[in-house]
């Protein structure tokens, strides 16, 4: 076999190994080593949602974060955000994860990154929103029987706690006003939070800058070049 046909095998391979990726996890890792991580849709938990809902299995991104920090072929992460939410306790450990990368991290906003998206769209070293992207930010909820009881008021204040403080680490914006944010009455009707579009989330300073694909991958470029 010519050196030829051998390039053309491998570059065959190597498209159909980025094509599954892209198929069963959403992921894929571009030219110039950097890794494209999206989160779509609704966050999955320990809980099985229904095979109709479009999900982000957090058992499918642990491990690769995992990867991605012990890759000597990959210098930085982009996160591609489209989500409204999900589960908690998922959500967190991969803004936890994501936060504790040692290489550079860029996350965009398309669509939405609302609730429990909000960590992970800020877990990043630099964040980004696309000018009609939404984030909502309310109190935490619960689907199911609730039990009346001081305790579960106090386990509901010890989960809006943690995510509020984890925000607040990771971004600009004051707890007191991510807290005010959160209780606001007058803008989702029947329920409290607040929706912020695009520019709005960079004021509040959830978001550091407005700003699509292209901004976020030369700042992934920018941040790999002088960590170098």
């Amino acid at each position: 076999m010519s050196e030829a046909e051998k390039k053309e095998r491998k570059d065959k391979v190597n498209t159909e190994e980025k094509s599954e990726e892209i198929k069963e996890f959403g992921q894929i890792t571009l030219n110039h080593k950097i890794h494209l991580l999206s989160v779509i849709g609704e966050i999955e938990g320990h809980e099985c949602l229904s095979a109709n809902t479009k999900t982000t299995k957090y058992e499918h991104i642990l491990p690769q974060l995992a990867a991605i920090e012990d890759s000597k072929d990959i210098q930085g992460l982009l996160v591609l955000l489209n989500t409204v939410g999900g589960d908690v306790e998922a959500g967190l450990a991969i803004a936890e994860m994501i936060a504790s990368l040692s290489k550079p991290t860029v996350s965009l906003v398309l669509g939405g990154s609302h609730s429990i998206g909000i960590p992970i769209a800020v877990s990043t070293d630099y964040s980004y929103i696309v000018e009609t992207g939404t984030m909502v930010i309310h109190p935490v909820r619960m689907n199911g029987t609730i039990i009346g009881a001081p305790q579960t008021y106090d386990y509901f204040k010890q989960m809006q706690d943690r995510i509020l403080g984890f925000i607040s680490n990771h971004c600009n914006a004051k707890r007191e006003r991510l807290e005010e944010l959160m209780l606001d009455t007058g803008i989702l009707t029947k329920d409290l939070g607040t929706i912020l579009v695009g520019k709005q989330a960079v004021k509040e300073g959830i978001i550091n800058q407005v700003g699509g694909i292209r901004n976020a991958i030369d700042k992934v470029h920018e941040m790999i070049c002088i960590s170098d």
